[in-house]
Parts: C-alpha cells; structure tokens; sequence
C-alpha cells in the first residue's frame, strides 16, 4: 500500500492521485455510469418520445433523406425497454447492464453512423454525430464508448455496403470539415471521459488515505488497554488469595477480547483501503473448502449463539487462483454484513441463519453467503458494489462490497446478490476452476 506508507511516512500525499494509466484501463468496466432508476427512466423517456419527434421534424419540417418511420419506430420501441420495472430492479445484474450497453450502442454510434453515411453527412447528421459522441462518453465507461464509436461506425459501413452497394456518399466529396468535426468531439469527449474517472480515482484515493490514517492510529489506544489488561492480570497473581480476584481476571479477559476484536476490525478495514491498489493473484492455488472453514471458524463473533448461527455446507469443494488473504478479507466482509442483517432483524441467531455454501456449477466454482436478516431495499442493489456506499447509513463505510467486488474480478470471477427486504440476502460468488497439472 504505497499511498499509505507515503502519507505515514511523510511524503508527499499529491503523488498518490496523480494521472495514473494503469488505474484507468485497469478498473472495473462501468457499463452504466451513476446507474440508478431515475436516471433509467429519463433515459427511456428521451429515446420513446425523442426518436418521433426528431422523425416529425427531418420529414416534415426541414427534410431529410432516408428518414424512416419503420426504423425510428424500433429507436423507439427499444427506448420503452427503459421503462420496464423488472429491468430497472436490476440493474446490477450482469445480463441486465450488457442489455443497457447494446441498446444504448445501437441508439447512438450504430444508427447515427447509418443515417450519416446514407445522408452523405450534411448540415443535419455531421453535427448530430459530434454531439452523439458527447453523450455517448457521458453515459458509459470511456473505454466502451470508444469501443462503440469505432464498432458503430464500421458496422454501419458494412451495413451500408450490404444493403445499398453503390452507397450513399460523394465519391468526388471533401471529408476534411467532418473528419476534422469529428476528430475534435471524439477527442474532447475522451479526454473529458478519462479526466472524469482520474477525478473519480482521486477522491476514492484522499478517502481511503484517510481511513487507513485513522485505522492505523487507533492501534495506540488499543495498545494502551492492552497494557491495562496485562497490568490488572499481574495484580491478580501477586495476591492469589484476594476475593475479587475472580471478578479481576474477568474484567482483564474480556479487555484482552475487546482488543483482539478491535485489531481485527482495524485489519478488516486496512485491507479494505487497499481497494485501488489490489493487484491481480494468479500464481496461488486455493480449496474453496478450506478457505470457507478457515474464514468461519476464524471470525471474532460476539457470542458463541452467533458462532453457532453459521453452517458451513461443503457440496463438491474446487481450487481456484487468487489471493488466500484478500479472499479471506472477502469472506470476513459477507459474513460481518450478513451477522449485521441478523442483528438488525433482531434475530435469535437459529442455526442456519447464516450458511455459507461451496459447489461446482458447470465449469466454475460457486461460494453462496446467505443469510435470513433483514435483506436490501431493491432500490439500493445497483449501488452497493460502488466505494462508500452503504444500506446502512451513517454506521458504515461501504468499502466491503466494493473491495469484493475487486478481489473476485481480480480472481477472473464475478459476485452477484440477490435480496428481499425483511426476508434475506444471498451473494454468490462464480469463479474460474483451476486446471490441473494434466490439463496444462
């Protein structure tokens, strides 16, 4: 964690959030930037009403070639999947966000190259593609949009060439004005994409700078109580006899409890302000099985009815590559967020409240953390994988997700929730099968 080991040491802080290549082209794809159902819906609204209006205007009002009621009633009719309720549920579901991303290609660079090229550019369509790239970039991740503009583009092209091979543009025209239009909104529209995820970048990074300060500075008091406990234990064996020295020896463990706990939290909270620096593990072999056991057997419960609420369920274990110690941060995350869901359902803690379960789907490994707590609002499912987000407010982080979301992309995986409000929450976890040594 170079970024902390600076800020401790006293170097200079400023270094950590410069522009950093590798942290951008690195990053999670963000399919959907500020994914929320607001923001969805106006979406859908624009594309619906947008694509008969403009229609009304290039047909009748100032004429255009090529306007088709066919081809902008289907712009239309892919806006009003927007609009559908399940869909906007959940939008963090894999499926749900490629479904945005293709529809949203198809709308901007895809039909926006094919009526430029079929009208031959134009007072109309050449500045319609300039400002389509702008909001192309503004509304998904700038390595898609720049993906999408180029595959729009030649795919139009191919399009064009298929189904009109004369083609529609001026063999004997000068493209400078348009290329040079072009050039300067894709490149103002890329350079504002990628500042905007370094700003991004920076911020999480002053963030978690600080969280690590104040996670490390915690260690003195806790030391101090540490001592306490020591000292109160040796009080207790100097005079063996004394009748408090029951009640003594009690109040020296549980500080020493108190203390172990803390640093485990404090640990759990470093390894989460690791969340930008985190790189990618392939070299190490792990048993699901085994790190299962070992992240639920290890983990401070407060009460032994809570240890006892966890079951651990061992269908068919798999070895995958990754990281033993950021895997186990990442099993430590699930169970302290599902024990916290328990706790706001007041629960019993039942055995099998909280099962923790390792299985093979197909060709990959699955790790299930579920638990019968209180569950999450759906509004908030697309938000709780983003840093400092939390369905808590005000008692948490929301740095926890975030980092596992980071570690299983990093292991080659992907983690998925589902949730009902007042029933439950359950995470799973796909990840790669490690091959074995005859398979390589």
């Amino acid at each position: 964690m170079a970024w902390l080991d600076t800020l401790v040491k006293g170097g200079d802080p400023s270094r950590s959030l410069r522009f950093a290549p590798g942290r951008l082209t690195l990053a999670p794809l963000e399919a959907i930037l500020h994914p929320s159902v607001r923001r969805m819906r106006l979406l859908g609204l624009a594309l619906a009403f947008g694509n008969p209006l403009l229609y009304w205007i290039w047909s009748e009002w100032i004429t255009q070639p090529y306007e088709s009621p066919w081809l902008r009633g289907l712009m239309s009719a892919l806006g009003l999947v927007f609009l559908i309720k399940p869909l906007t549920d959940r939008l963090s579901s894999e499926s749900v966000r490629a479904l945005v991303t293709l529809i949203v290609w198809v709308e901007l660079p895809l039909f926006y190259s094919w009526m430029y090229l079929c009208n031959d550019g134009g007072p109309v369509w050449l500045p319609g593609v300039c400002v389509m790239v702008l909001v192309y970039y503004h509304l998904t991740d700038w390595r898609i949009a720049t993906a999408g503009v180029v595959a729009g583009f030649v795919a139009a092209l191919a399009l064009l060439q298929v189904l009109n091979p004369n083609g529609a543009l001026s063999p004997g025209r000068d493209y400078s004005l348009d290329a040079v239009l072009m050039a300067f909104s894709w490149g103002a529209a890329m350079l504002l994409g990628i500042s905007s995820a370094n700003q991004r970048n920076g911020y999480l990074a002053h963030t978690l700078t600080t969280i690590g300060i104040m996670a490390h500075e915690l260690r003195t008091p806790l030391s101090t109580i540490a001592l306490i406990g020591d000292a109160i234990h040796l009080e207790v064996e100097r005079d063996p006899a004394h009748p408090r020295n029951e009640k003594l020896e009690q109040f020296a463990q549980r500080l020493h409890t108190l203390v172990r706990n803390a640093n485990y939290q404090i640990d759990t909270q470093l390894a989460n302000a690791k969340l930008l620096q985190l790189p990618g593990h392939t070299g190490e072999r792990i048993s699901a099985a085994g790190l299962v056991r070992h992240a639920a057997a290890s983990y401070p419960y407060v009460s032994t009815r809570q240890r006892n609420c966890v079951t651990v369920l061992v269908h068919e274990d798999f070895t995958f590559h990754s990281s033993p110690s950021q895997f186990s941060q990442v099993l430590t995350n699930l169970i302290k967020n599902a024990l916290y869901s328990l706790m706001a359902a007041d629960s019993l803690y039942h055995p099998g409240a909280l099962r923790i379960e390792v299985d093979r789907v197909r060709s990959h490994g699955r790790i299930v953390v579920a638990d019968d707590g209180m569950g999450i609002e759906q509004a908030l499912l697309p938000h709780i994988f983003k840093p400092f987000f939390s369905s808590s407010q005000g008692t948490r982080h929301g740095l926890g997700l975030a980092f596992c979301l980071q570690v299983a992309l990093n292991a080659g995986g992907s983690i998925h929730v589902k949730s009902k409000h007042a029933v439950g929450t359950l995470f799973t976890i796909l990840l790669p099968i490690a091959k074995t040594e005859r398979e390589h």
